[in-house]
């Protein structure tokens, strides 16, 4: 009997996925902008325009990968094969990132020129069809918030383990050279990753069948903006990436240089932040089986720029430990929404269908990705001005006024892009009632998918 409920491994294995790819996030998010200006020696404005210099390349790399996967589909799907195909040339890709050559300070650049983008254009031949795969999984939303559950859960495992262990592998494996030193670390971290995408593809399958409108790109752009809820998640998505990227790309500088601690404690301090996501992750997915899940995405991310300005009035130069506990308590509350965000998208695609009457599926989570990336291009390029602005000196005792700078970094600025998805989430009105309702009224399409789970793989 063919049914859309997730077995626990399935679930799992869903969440390797998401490991896997934060393998790439967790280097971009919370320190490649640092091991880029303090380890291999570039200055931060340049850093800042070569990562918004990449959201350029995306902006025609994610819709085409979403284009593909709507246009091709093998004996696995439309969307697994990529996690069997491509999971070897990610994880070299990573790998790469963190290869520094002692070349001039101009071929220095060119090379992480060529090596971010090539890793860029990997992450997206992994990310498109892994944040689509949902809409495959299940159509049945308590079950889709549920995988996304244990999905955030696992991506946040990673984060902690990468940005804990990284630091200290590199000072371990490094004797003397840090450079080599995260090579090494990173190597071992791209090698788990391309393991945790194999094991997404072998224990998960797709289950739902969508019927694919043959539309060109124009014709699918102009449906998909006529889709108010997608464009609402859209922009969240934007801002919520703007804080999320600029707050976890400036802790590194705030633990070593605002709090006078070492890459360990600044790793530390990074990864206490992260393993609150964890706890958040449990807790969001408990309240919206209370509560209303819009709601909690409101209001969690207003209170997130309640607790940054308490955060930046409370902490002091060198206070540890207050630090600690604000941002843990900060990053517990940012993370609530962070599983009704991922759930919300699948269901704002079916809305799109049942408002025009064309599906437009592969476009749409292309669409997502890129705004994803923007929002993290334009926090990597906005630390590296602001950083300059400041009068951040790589490996030097900062002035007074750049460690306020950093302060404002970690917490105001962030805040204030978390309070605009707050708001902006009250366009928002895909709510669990509405969505059984469109179902209910026969408005959304979708035929169950011929079982595969006795083909062999390989």
């Amino acid at each position: 009997m063919k049914t859309e409920k997730l077995s626990v491994l399935e679930k799992v294995g869903f969440g390797a996925g998401d490991m896997a790819v934060n393998v790439m996030i967790a280097a971009m998010f919370y320190f490649m902008q640092y091991f880029y200006t303090d380890i291999f020696g570039l200055k931060p404005a340049h850093v800042g325009m070569l990562f918004l210099a990449a959201r350029f390349v995306d902006a025609f790399s994610d819709p085409f990968m979403g284009l593909l996967t709507d246009k091709y589909k093998s004996r696995w799907g439309r969307f697994r094969p990529y996690f069997l195909y491509l999971a070897i040339p990610y994880g070299f890709s990573v790998f790469l990132l963190f290869t520094t050559p002692d070349f001039s300070y101009n071929a220095k650049l060119v090379w992480a020129y060529v090596t971010y983008l090539f890793a860029t254009l990997m992450f997206t031949g992994v990310a498109i069809p892994y944040i689509s795969y949902i809409g495959v999984l299940t159509s049945e939303p308590q079950e889709r918030l549920s995988a996304n559950g244990y999905r955030m859960f696992f991506a946040k495992i990673a984060n902690v383990v990468i940005v804990a262990s990284v630091p200290k592998l590199a000072i371990m494996w490094g004797d003397g050279n840090p450079a080599q030193g995260y090579q090494a670390a990173m190597g071992l971290m791209s090698f788990l990753g391309v393991l945790l995408l194999l094991m997404c593809f072998f224990t998960t399958r797709e289950r739902v069948e969508h019927v694919v409108d043959k539309k060109s790109l124009r014709e699918q752009a102009k449906y998909l903006l006529k889709n108010d809820q997608w464009l609402v998640l859209s922009a969240c998505c934007v801002l919520g990436t703007l804080g999320y990227a600029l707050r976890g790309g400036v802790a590194f500088y705030y633990g070593i240089y605002f709090l006078g601690g070492d890459e360990a404690l600044a790793g530390n301090f990074t990864a206490a932040g992260i393993a609150a996501s964890i706890a958040s992750m449990v807790a969001s997915t408990w309240i919206t089986k209370r509560f209303c899940k819009v709601q909690l995405f409101r209001w969690s991310q207003i209170l997130v720029f309640v607790l940054s300005v308490l955060m930046y009035f409370a902490v002091d130069p060198g206070d540890i430990v207050l630090a600690f506990g604000l941002y843990i308590l900060l990053s517990f509350v940012v993370d609530l929404h962070a599983p009704v965000f991922w759930s919300a998208i699948a269901e704002a695609v079916d809305y799109g269908e049942a408002k025009t009457g064309k599906r437009v599926s592969g476009l749409s989570f292309g669409g997502i990705s890129f705004c994803q990336k923007a929002g993290s291009g334009l926090a990597g390029y906005v630390t590296g001005m602001l950083l300059t602005y400041y009068g951040y000196q790589a490996g030097e005792v900062q002035s007074d006024f750049t460690m306020n700078g950093l302060a404002l970094m970690l917490t105001v600025i962030p805040g204030v892009f978390h309070a605009l998805m707050g708001l902006v989430m009250f366009k928002y009105r895909i709510t669990d009632r509405f969505y059984n309702e469109l179902k209910a009224r026969g408005e959304i399409a979708g035929e169950q998918a011929p079982d595969h789970t006795t083909e062999t793989p390989l």
